[in-house]
This record gives C-alpha cells, sequence and structure tokens, in this order.
C-alpha cells in the first residue's frame, strides 16, 4: 500500500466530526450529547445565523456537572477542552426573549471536533517549519495512533461486554437451579404431608 492510498483510505474509514443545525425556540433550551474521550482534544464552534433580538447562552457539562464551556452572550465563539476520563457531555442552547410575543426561531450551527480533526496542522508546520508533505505525514500519523488508541478501546469494551454477559449468564443459571431446587423440594414437602394427612384420615395404609 503506498502512501497515496493511504491518503485516500484513512480519511474514508476515520472520521470524528459532529456538525449539525439546530433551530430552538424563544425561551427554550435545547442540549444534545456527546462523547468525550480521556485526554482527547475537543474543540467546538457555534455560529448564530439571525439573533431575532433574541439572546442565546450556551454551556458545555459532563455528567458530573463539571462545566467546559460557558457563554451567556455572543453570536459565535469557539472554544476547546479535554477531558481527565471518558464521559459524555452535555451541549445546551437556550434562546431568551425580551419580546411579547416572540415566535421566530433561533438557527443555530454548531460543529464540534475531536482527536486529529482538533488540531490545527497548518498552523503546527508553520511553527515547525515542515513542508506540506511533511505536515500530511504528521497528520496520518496523528490519524494512526488515534485509530489504534479506537481500536483498544473497542477491544476493552467487548472484553468488558463479554465478560458482563458472561457473568449474567452464570447468574441466570445458579438462579435456575435454586429456582428448581425450590420447586422440588416444596413438591417433595407436599407428598409427605399429603401421605401424613391421608393417613391420619386413614384413607390409606
Amino acid at each position: 500500500m503506498n502512501i497515496l492510498t493511504l491518503f485516500i483510505i484513512l480519511p474514508i474509514f476515520y472520521s470524528d466530526l459532529t456538525a449539525i443545525w439546530v433551530d430552538v425556540l424563544p425561551n427554550t433550551k435545547k442540549c444534545f450529547q456527546e462523547e468525550v474521550h480521556k485526554d482527547v482534544p475537543v474543540v467546538g464552534e457555534y455560529e448564530i445565523d439571525n439573533l431575532h433580538g433574541n439572546h442565546v447562552s450556551i454551556s458545555v457539562t459532563n455528567t458530573k456537572d463539571h462545566s467546559f464551556y460557558q457563554k451567556d452572550e455572543g453570536s459565535k465563539a469557539k472554544f476547546s477542552f479535554t477531558s481527565d476520563e471518558y464521559d459524555v457531555c452535555d451541549i445546551c442552547f437556550q434562546v431568551k426573549s425580551q419580546q411579547t410575543n416572540p415566535q421566530l426561531f433561533t438557527p443555530i450551527y454548531f460543529e464540534m471536533k475531536h482527536g486529529v480533526d482538533a488540531k490545527n496542522f497548518d498552523d503546527l508546520g508553520a511553527a515547525a517549519n515542515l513542508k506540506p508533505l511533511e505536515i500530511e505525514m504528521k497528520r496520518l500519523e496523528d490519524l494512526s495512533y488515534e485509530l489504534v488508541r479506537n481500536l483498544v478501546e473497542m477491544k476493552k469494551r467487548e472484553k468488558d461486554m463479554r465478560s458482563n454477559n458472561e457473568s449474567t449468564s452464570n447468574r441466570v443459571f445458579y438462579f435456575s437451579v435454586f429456582g428448581m431446587l425450590c420447586l422440588f423440594s416444596l413438591a417433595f414437602w407436599q407428598v409427605l404431608y399429603l401421605r401424613r394427612y391421608f393417613k391420619a384420615k386413614k384413607l390409606i395404609d
């Protein structure tokens, strides 16, 4: 496989990018969730097409209510952060309006990049005086490392899921055995009880 093939294949099989348009009604809040991995840089950017006289605030928090980013005003902004552990972050846009009967949607464009996509290799190349081919090789190198990291993480998740499934299967098996033993014990006790009862009533010898 030559370098040209790598240029074509790697970007096709790997892309860690989220870009969406959201329409938010005045005096409402709209949120969505995004996975973030440990020690992987994340860059977010949003732009509001038309405020319609409204005020838009954005907040990015994790499941422990730790704030990665918070801004109450502005029509566009760019932010970046890195998480200390794997988590799911909540990105929320809240639109506040001072109008009496606000009805217009506020269109918001939001883009979030992870890992290699979040790095600006042109700036890195300019700082290190790298040639265009060297910049692209650096990008491919980082991309390959990130692919390996993702594969290792997927393998770990698969192992954890398999272990969890085996543990659940064993518990179900032992619970089934316990249930059968209880039923047999109850049936045996019923037989002894009925036999004693019938003997007491002299219905059987």
